[in-house]
């Protein structure tokens, strides 16, 4: 088992492309560890915005009535992929792991194989 620390600093370095990573607390919309990013990419910032993001998909379903769970919610810029995994498991709901991928260097595939493995090492 892993902590927030530890498991960001693997998906920064095991992931290729990675340009930053977070922990989430979606309810409050605080990043609780951050990894990556840099002056002209600002992790707490798109920790909040990405915040937003989880809350309307979980809405829309409920008002779908959607009876499933979310595992990742991935959005495709120009240059950038950013996949959100939400958290699953005891201690761990309310939570996602955010990722910021350079598009011209990422395997999207491998990077939601291996988050995926992050998170289930992961112990919040």
């Amino acid at each position: 088992m892993a902590n927030t620390e530890a498991s960001l600093k693997e998906a920064t370095t095991s992931i290729d492309g990675s340009i930053g990573a977070a922990l989430v607390d979606y309810t409050s919309g605080m990043a609780l560890g951050t990894i990556g990013g840099g002056k002209d990419f600002d992790l707490t910032v798109a920790a909040a915005g990405n915040t937003d993001v989880v809350r309307a998909k979980v809405r829309t379903m409920e008002l779908l009535g959607l009876k499933d769970e979310i595992e990742d919610i991935l959005i495709t810029l120009g240059s950038q992929y950013h996949l959100i995994r939400l958290l699953k498991g005891r201690g761990k709901n309310g939570l996602f792991l955010y990722l910021a991928l350079d598009k011209s260097r990422a395997n999207l595939a491998m990077a939601r194989h291996q988050l995926n493995r992050i998170e289930n090492d992961l112990e919040v």
